[in-house]
């Protein structure tokens, strides 16, 4: 095939910062081409986006491609796998890597035939002279060409008119393994010489372990290795594991306090502070605002990860003790090789992390801390690797949560019911505490040992990074002069990070809740109402195009009642409007999301489709459902019965909708859906109900405390 792409100006930042090419590529003389990214597998399906970049660009068949695990001994770091940029930061660096590659080989072939580079031409990994019938592979040339080599800027990509696999809905390669039940999720493997670990926690978040009554451990002869208040085991059998844990948690002896705030009272302990304050944007002019003063406010508890696979990794410290590999299912190996080596004075050197598939979080779960545990048990037993596993207790009291959130709004409306004014402030505990964070590890073992490292409040991803508490807080619409403030708590026992989409999830909710108030309050259709604020065309069609495929306006049964929400991810990612349809007569259901979706270019249209269905069916979830439950000691939502989440039986019908532009960048789909979703059915419950019920989860009793206090 004869290409006329285009010029490249630049590397990635990505690629700049890692340009050597065998970093990212390798080609095998079976014609194998290896493709290793700093990005990982969650169950989002980047690493099938990125094997469609890499073979369009190399011309090869997807099945020549094989996806390597990231691997911070041999592949480049590309920071985290969050914030809905695996897409926008990972797929530059593959097409230019790749265009190198395929430039070095087409040189390669050109030189054996005593020929020009442009009468060489590829297709399906076949390499063709145009003046004579010679042909070779990638394969054959891969003893000839030095990938040990940077990438270059000076390389021709090729135009999105000539792509075969990229804009199509290519198969999930991770699927097939995952439907047959073949071993490919890090709980599978089986080392030689492995041994199993379990970690006894403290019972509640500011516990400190006094002693452990060795007579009541019985017959056990699991190795009992403590640090501190760590406190765990080790064995050669998973259920002698267990039950040495069993035993060990029995026999532990732990100081407590009664620390933790009042749960009923949420919203005063985030309110009260103190605070680090920060003003997002404040555009008031001199003169005081006029019209209609409308207040509103609106809150979420804290939130778990809820992973159905709790949060599992293996530790293989060398015999002589003077480094350690680690297999984890982290969304950033490198900074975890970091934390570990800082926890326990290292050269990062002597740490190796490699990524494993595992459940997917979307979000700082319990995948890091597992692997330090980890680490601590395999280090009393060198030479053996072990493999640590949580419980589901452990995964629903242990792993940083999502934090608490309450908004206050505050608008004027003029006459002709136009907002003219917005006031906004949102109080959060931070959403970023991943490790190494603040100067500390951020590891929850480190805060246990006998050195114990401190364990500060969370901070705030920088503005840059689409922030935490802040993402999502100003408004898409035409409001007015505006001020938007959030307040991150600075002091707090309840340890938080970030859950999928941080704060847009609570912010959209109230944003958009407050848009239906708003409208409500003059008499205006919400759908109507929006189109009158928004100027941004892309966000309008997404809106309409919901709207028109849910047959907004149309009847609906008594009971029933449909409800918008829209946004913009982090103000410059994905667009996406959804239309929730509500039943609400004895308790709430959720009958059927439409969704519209804006994500640029798509690259993988199934993909995009997929990532939407689930950010709304867990923000269904976290709408009707969730909330994790403690007293002033401990954390008390610790089995599916105490944390529901959705079931099967209640996800809704969903039908999402691609609003393809294939001239603008593709971003990233993982979160768009998760706060509109949230206020979709928010006012879908309002429109059913006749009341607005501000406070999530959105529950049966939520609404009948709302009828009870509804002004006569």
């Amino acid at each position: 095939m004869t290409v006329t792409g285009q010029g490249v100006s630049s590397l990635p930042r990505d690629l700049a910062a890692s340009p050597r090419l065998c970093r990212w590529i390798t080609v095998l003389d079976d014609g194998t081409i290896g493709l290793r990214v700093g990005k990982v597998e969650l169950g989002q399906g980047i690493l099938t986006a990125v094997a469609q970049v890499a073979a369009d660009e190399l011309d090869v068949p997807l099945e020549q491609i094989r996806m390597l695990p990231a691997h911070t001994a041999m592949g480049p770091d590309q920071g985290l796998t969050a914030g809905s940029t695996s897409v926008s930061d990972a797929l530059p660096c593959v097409q230019i890597a790749a265009a190198n590659v395929r430039s070095l080989f087409v040189d390669a072939a050109a030189r054996d035939w005593g020929a020009d580079p442009a009468a060489v031409t590829v297709r399906r990994g076949i390499f063709r002279h145009r003046g004579t019938a010679s042909t070779t592979s990638y394969g054959a040339l891969a003893g000839t060409v030095d990938l040990a080599v940077e990438a270059t800027a000076d390389v021709t990509v090729k135009p999105a008119r000539v792509h075969d696999l990229v804009g199509s809905s290519t198969p999930r390669l991770d699927l097939p393994d995952k439907v047959a039940g073949r071993p490919r999720f890090i709980g599978d493997l089986r080392l030689p010489g492995m041994l199993f670990g379990r970690v006894v926690r403290p019972p509640s978040p500011t516990a400190r372990l006094v002693a452990v009554e060795l007579s009541r451990l019985g017959d056990s002869e699991a190795r009992l290795v403590r640090d501190g208040s760590f406190l765990g085991v080790v064995d050669g059998s998973e259920r002698e594991a267990d039950r040495a844990a069993e035993l060990t948690r029995a026999a532990a002896v732990w100081a407590e306090e009664d620390l933790l705030p009042d749960e009923d009272g949420l919203a005063e302990f985030l309110i009260a502070g103190p605070h680090e304050t920060v003003e997002v944007l404040d555009d008031r002019r001199p003169a005081a605002p006029t019209g209609r003063r409308l207040r509103a406010r609106y809150s979420r508890p804290f939130l778990a990860h809820a992973s159905i696979g709790t949060s599992t990794a293996i530790a293989h410290w060398d015999p002589d003790g003077r480094a350690v590999s680690v297999r984890s299912h982290s969304q950033g190996i490198h900074r975890l090789r970091g934390a570990i080596a800082q926890a326990l004075n290292l050269d990062p050197a002597a740490v190796t992390v490699e990524h494993v598939e595992h459940a997917g979080c979307y979000g700082h779960n319990g995948a890091d801390d597992a692997a330090f545990d980890a680490v601590l048990l395999a280090r009393a037993v060198p030479g053996h690797p072990v493999m640590l596993r949580w419980s589901r207790a452990d995964e629903l009291a242990w792993s940083p949560f999502g934090s608490a959130m309450v908004s206050e709004v505050e608008a004027h409306v003029d006459d002709a019911g136009r907002i003219v004014a917005w006031d906004y402030d949102v109080y959060s505990q931070g959403h970023a505490s991943r490790p190494p964070y603040a100067g500390v590890p951020g590891l929850l073992a480190a805060s246990h040992l006998a050195a114990p490292w401190p364990a500060p409040a969370a901070l705030e991803p920088p503005p840059a990074a689409g922030g935490g508490t802040a993402r999502n807080a100003v408004p898409i619409y035409v409001v007015g002069a505006r001020r938007v403030a959030v307040h991150r708590l600075v002091e707090t026992p309840i340890r938080s990070s970030a859950l999928r989409s941080l704060g847009a999830h609570m912010n959209v909710f109230s944003i958009e809740s407050f848009m239906d108030e708003a409208a409500a309050s003059c008499g205006a259709d919400p759908l109507a109402y929006r189109l009158r604020h928004l100027e941004d065309e892309r966000a309008r069609e997404v809106l309409v195009t919901a709207a028109t495929a849910a047959g907004w306006g149309g009847d609906v049964e008594e009971g029933v009642g449909r409800g918008l929400g829209l946004a913009r991810y982090k103000e410059r990612g994905a667009y996406c409007a959804v239309v929730a349809e509500v039943e609400a007569e004895d308790r709430v259901v959720v009958r059927r999301l439409t969704l519209a979706v804006d994500v640029g270019r798509v690259v993988n249209p199934d993909g995009v489709r997929n990532q939407i269905e689930g950010g709304a069916i867990q923000a269904t979830s976290w709408t009707l459902k969730e909330r994790v439950r403690f007293d002033r000691r401990r954390i008390t939502s610790t089995d599916w019965e105490s944390y529901p989440i959705l079931r099967f039986s209640e996800s809704p019908e969903i039908d999402v909708h691609l609003v393809d532009r294939p001239d603008c960048p593709p971003v990233g789909s993982g979160e768009a859906a998760q706060g509109p979703t949230a206020a979709a059915i928010g006012n879908a419950v309002a429109a059913a109900v006749g009341v607005r019920v501000r406070d999530l989860p959105i529950t049966a009793a939520g609404i009948v405390a709302a009828i009870e206090a509804r002004p006569d």
